[in-house]
């Protein structure tokens, strides 16, 4: 198991208080593992198994909770009276009104609730109003490139970036090098989340189109990209779809965690902008798996592991505009607001002024970061760092 010392930290610095621990996030990301671990750190610290009450919803052997009241009964059941119970529900958006048995524990003194899902609208809901300011949520991501680099060793770091990428960041692929498994594994997520977290949950009558749109998305991830243009593009290739449909599908795959949606902010202006959304994959390997391996874009690639690593760092994340001109990241954290432009390579000149040229038009005084895979030494152009790409990402 990769130890998660940051989800684990979260966890633990939340125990035995009044409140729900959601932790969210893609299929197989590790959430599973995040609380078999938790659970080991309770009974190392002399919590007994009797206090621990453990169900994961996707595994048959369960499939007689898969009603509120039911799984209320069988919990109830099990509590030790006069002693505080660690209660973990895996996947818990399996089970119908989940919201209820979740709301009937919470107001029980002696319960401390973990639960996980693998589609944000399991918050979202009617139902969720229930345990609503109940609750904390942990969106929990695949493997960052450091926690991938803690565990496969620090040679070669440029050789193992590229593996991260083409192979995945999922936790379960680290040890896994013949393509066909890989292959294999990202189909089983990819086709899950499609045909369980979406087909499903929407009630989508035709997949094929839901494929076409995904398709599109992977292909222009770090893109502005508006469901208009989907639209358009599909309905010229005489695959027909209506915007509001495009709108859906598009909310769906942000919904179960494969995507995210970035949002542009004017900074001139100082204004949130309504059109011209970005969109980044929670695992580039998964863009890999989907369009193949000769789809490998670096660049893009970089940028869409930059932004998750400025979520797994707390921050609130835009795309930046000023003028005409584009920041790559605005990124807004407890202590204040940074920028970031992301390039493989500035070497040649004009790619320099390139980059530089919307972090030079910036006129306040909040540090702007151009992250390269250029192996230089640290480097600023009046007051701009440049820094390398993979040391920023393993800091």
């Amino acid at each position: 198991m990769i130890i998660r010392e940051t989800y684990l930290d979260l966890l633990r610095n939340s125990k035995d208080r009044q409140i729900v621990k959601v932790i969210t996030g893609i299929r197989r990301c590790g959430k599973s593992t995040v609380l078999e671990l938790f659970q080991k750190e309770l009974k190392e610290e002399g919590i007994s198994d009797d206090r621990i009450i453990s169900v994961n919803f996707e595994d048959p052997d369960f499939d007689h909770l898969k009603t509120y009241k039911a799984l209320y009964n069988y919990i109830s059941s099990k509590l030790q009276a006069g002693k505080m119970n660690y209660i973990f529900l895996d996947e818990i958006g399996l089970v119908d009104e989940w919201q209820k048995c979740v709301d009937g524990l919470f107001i029980k003194k002696n319960c401390d609730i973990y639960i996980t899902g693998s589609n944000s609208y399991m918050l979202s809901s009617e139902l969720a109003t229930l345990i609503s300011g109940r609750y904390i949520e942990i969106e929990m991501l695949p493997l960052s490139f450091s926690e991938y680099i803690s565990y496969v060793g620090e040679n070669d770091i440029l050789k193992k970036y590229r593996t991260y990428l083409e192979n995945s960041s999922f936790p379960y692929l680290v040890d896994i090098k013949d393509r066909k498994q890989i292959r294999a594994y990202l189909d089983g997520i990819y086709s899950t989340v499609l045909l369980n977290d979406v087909v499903a949950r929407k009630k989508i009558t035709n997949a094929s189109v839901l494929k076409d749109v995904t398709k599109f998305m992977f292909d222009n991830i770090a893109n502005i990209t508006s469901a208009n243009k989907i639209t358009n593009t599909l309905n010229s290739h005489s695959r027909k779809i209506s915007l509001p449909t495009v709108e859906t599908y598009i909310e769906a795959l942000c919904d179960c965690f494969m995507l995210y949606r970035v949002g542009r902010y004017d900074i001139k202006g100082k204004q949130h902008l309504k059109t011209g959304d970005k969109y980044y994959l929670a695992d580039v390997g998964l863009r890999t798996y989907l369009l193949g391996r000769n789809s490998v874009d670096m660049s893009k690639a970089l940028e869409n592991v930059v932004y998750l690593e400025l979520l797994r760092r707390g921050y609130e994340v835009y795309v930046g505009k000023i003028g005409d001109n584009e920041v790559d990241f605005i990124a807004i954290g407890d202590e204040g607001t940074e920028y970031y432009q992301v390039s493989v390579t500035t070497r040649d000149k004009s790619t320099l002024e390139r980059e530089l040229r919307p972090l030079d038009l910036i006129t306040d005084h909040n540090g702007k970061y151009l992250l390269t895979l250029d192996e230089d030494p640290l480097t600023s152009y009046n007051g701009i760092k440049k820094i390398n790409a993979l040391e920023w990402l393993l800091k």
